[in-house]
């Protein structure tokens, strides 16, 4: 018999220890556990966001914008940078250790000494948490694909896919249109869909299961657009409707945030077209007050740093784009990788731009030996290598070495921003 969980600490053991299980993709098991707990997915209206990049961000940004128009918003987000309580939050609050405590335990006795996936696991919590504080909007972010992630129970009011490109090919698919199909799954019958996918495969993909699903489809650059004016001024526009918006913090200004904002504001007028009281100043105002850790952050201290979550091809795609409106001298990039992802196409073009290039391994089974990341760079190299067996070794190198004038990119892994900027500026929460 599993022992009662009465602690944070035992309550983060057990949900460790459902790694054990690895990823599991299908609905049966998570359905179970949620009827057993008296269906809470069901108590909350939901907006849902899938998509390979972005969809943390659409996610933080509506959720900026209906907690400002007054409306108690919950926030379901994956994965952590480092510690699990990220993954939820009410408003402007994640969960305390007590609630994540007490809510764990009635998932243990409910499941009856069986066993679900982690990611299982933290969704059930998430509904549990939303529906006992009566949240009047839960914001969910699939964890991976769409169709048969765990989150993939509700039926929103609004659906967001946002960019689709190659990434857990294993599980999703070889070729963009199998990914696309993977996201599409969370298309439900007649339920408006915001669409931020540019690709020409995978927006035919959308484009057909909306008229299979008979829903409504609302098009980035099609049926909705953002806009520079002049200076600070942007406009959002569609057939129906025309904001100015000029809070958009500089950090968004680029071509991959601002399509995650112009996909957010479209789920905001989506939400006022069923009812809620959401004001253009109450989008404006959201979208300058959001924050979103690890995600193209900058951050100062003694050192200039940027940290991106970056892991994928179109993540480093972006990412490279955004480093040519930096000004430094040298460019320092600390990188780590997991071994079961395709990372070689990406750490080569990291690596050519770099002038010093720290290849680091965070605590994790799946991390890439350093040595293992430089086999693969084979003749493309920064003019300085460094392997460095920790996180830790990479953070103090870089002090070591770097100055005001430089740049230190930290990217390639979120667990690697995890540990990093932990060290940098402490714990995302409280």
């Amino acid at each position: 018999m599993i022992k009662p969980i009465l602690t944070y600490e035992d309550a983060c053991t057990y949900l460790d220890d459902l790694q054990m299980h690895k990823i599991k993709l299908g609905l049966d098991s998570i359905r179970s556990t949620l009827g057993a707990l008296g269906s809470p997915e069901l108590k909350c209206p939901a907006v849902h966001v899938a998509g390979t990049n972005g969809k943390g961000s659409v996610c933080a940004t509506l959720r900026s914008i209906t907690t400002g128009a007054g409306y108690k918003t919950g926030l379901y987000t994956s994965p952590h940078l480092s510690s699990v309580r990220e993954r939820f939050r009410i408003d402007d609050e994640y969960i305390s250790k007590e609630d994540f405590t007490r809510v764990m335990e009635t998932i243990r006795a409910s499941l009856g000494g069986c066993k679900i996936t982690y990611f299982e696991c933290t969704t059930v919590l998430a509904f549990l948490w939303f529906a006992e504080n009566e949240c009047d909007l839960m914001i969910l972010e699939t964890g991976m694909g769409g169709r048969l992630d765990a989150t993939n129970v509700v039926t929103p009011l609004i659906s967001v896919i946002t960019s689709i490109s190659m990434d857990h090919e294993q599980y999703l698919g070889n070729n963009i249109a199998e990914v696309a199909f993977e996201k599409a799954g969370i298309i439900k019958q007649s339920i408006p869909v915001i669409s931020g996918v540019d690709d020409p495969e995978a927006r035919a993909v959308i484009e057909r299961t909306c008229r299979e699903k008979d829903a409504p489809l609302i098009k980035k650059d099609h049926d909705f657009r953002l806009v520079q004016d002049s200076g600070d001024s942007w406009s959002w526009e569609s057939d129906t409707d025309s904001l100015r918006l000029k809070h958009i913090p500089p950090g968004y200004r680029n071509s991959w945030q601002m399509d995650n904002v112009s996909c957010a504001v479209g789920a905001a007028l989506g939400l006022r077209s069923v009812g809620y009281d959401i004001s253009e100043q109450h989008i404006d105002h959201g979208i300058g007050s959001t924050t979103w850790p690890g995600r193209l952050e900058y951050i100062r201290t003694t050192l200039r740093f940027l940290l991106d979550g970056a892991h994928n091809q179109a993540g480093v795609d972006y990412l490279i784009q955004i480093l040519k409106q930096y000004e430094y001298r040298r460019l320092f990039v600390i990188w780590a990788s997991m071994a079961d992802k395709s990372y070689q196409t990406m750490l080569h073009d990291i690596a050519a731009l770099a002038d010093v290039l720290l290849l680091s391994r965070p605590d994790s089974e799946r991390a890439a030996a350093p040595e293992e990341l430089r086999d693969q760079l084979g003749h493309i190299c920064a003019k300085d290598l460094q392997c460095c067996n920790s996180v830790e070794q990479a953070f103090l190198q870089v002090h070591k070495q770097a100055n005001e004038d430089d740049l230190v990119v930290v990217a390639g892994s979120l667990y690697l921003i995890g540990e990093f900027r932990k060290m940098l500026v402490g714990e995302v929460v409280g």
